[in-house]
């Protein structure tokens, strides 16, 4: 299982792109008519082969406009994970008693998780059909387009892991072992799941919401940019759209 690609919600979707652009040098790659179905604009990076996406609600009925104004503000919203068989995982999650929201059975097949049964996180996992090499961080990925290689970072090279928080790491990080089949460690004194490409971290509340995505851990070269932008930034991660994006050396 690899963390493929992680997004934001924003009010105001052009500025954080801007930001994302100056400071972790990237490029949009795709811009989804797709997500119009969700009441959602949005546009797509690569960070070397995973994707950061961010997305802006467009209609009074979206659902990312309501977890915007539970959140407070730009936040974490999504984590997508690839696998080689998304059919295969959903019906052993739903079995779980997670529950379906939105999927697709083309050739890009995904499955969106109801967020209350991810403690909070609107999850998704995905597959390409017809892809072996699915790992490769070169492989296709239909969210980005057919182009997106072209799209070509001059800062962040990759996205390591994501964390999470929540009134209950250690119960969460049990139950999306369970959910994603994946074995839960130690990372930094927090539990973690260990992903064959990616983690993904549990930590206590650091918000009044107390649930959802609040930090990405990204191999970057420095945080010159950001320092040269006037960003938030504290020891080595700084704050973009509501969330806290951890340096760790390209």
């Amino acid at each position: 299982m690899w963390l493929r690609q992680v997004a934001l919600v924003a009010h105001d979707l052009e500025p954080v792109v801007a930001e994302l652009e100056a400071v972790l040098g990237l490029q949009v790659a795709f811009r989804d008519p797709g997500v119009a179905i969700f009441g959602l604009v949005n546009a797509v990076m690569p960070v070397g082969g995973e994707f950061l996406e961010v997305v802006q609600p467009v209609k009074d009925d979206a659902s990312a406009l309501r977890y915007l104004h539970r959140r407070g503000g730009d936040a974490g919203y999504m984590l997508i994970f690839e696998v080689a068989d998304a059919l295969a995982h959903r019906e052993r999650v739903l079995a779980l008693g997670a529950r379906q929201i939105a999927a697709m059975d083309k050739r890009y097949v995904f499955t969106h998780f109801h967020p209350a049964d991810f403690g909070g996180v609107l999850t998704s996992i995905d597959s390409v059909k017809g892809v072996e090499n699915w790992l490769d961080p070169d492989s296709d990925w239909p969210p980005a387009g057919d182009d997106w290689r072209k799209a070509k970072a001059s800062n962040a090279t990759a996205i390591l892991g994501a964390t999470v928080q929540t009134k209950a790491p250690a119960a969460l990080a049990a139950r999306w072992s369970e959910l994603l089949a994946v074995p839960v460690e130690d990372r930094a004194g927090a539990p973690a799941l260990r992903l064959t490409r990616g983690h993904v971290r549990f930590v206590e509340p650091v918000d009044a919401d107390g649930t959802g995505v609040i930090g990405i851990d990204v191999a970057m070269s420095d945080l010159a940019r950001a320092k040269a932008r006037g960003l938030p930034v504290e020891g080595t991660s700084v704050a973009i759209c509501g969330t806290r994006f951890s340096l760790h050396k390209a």
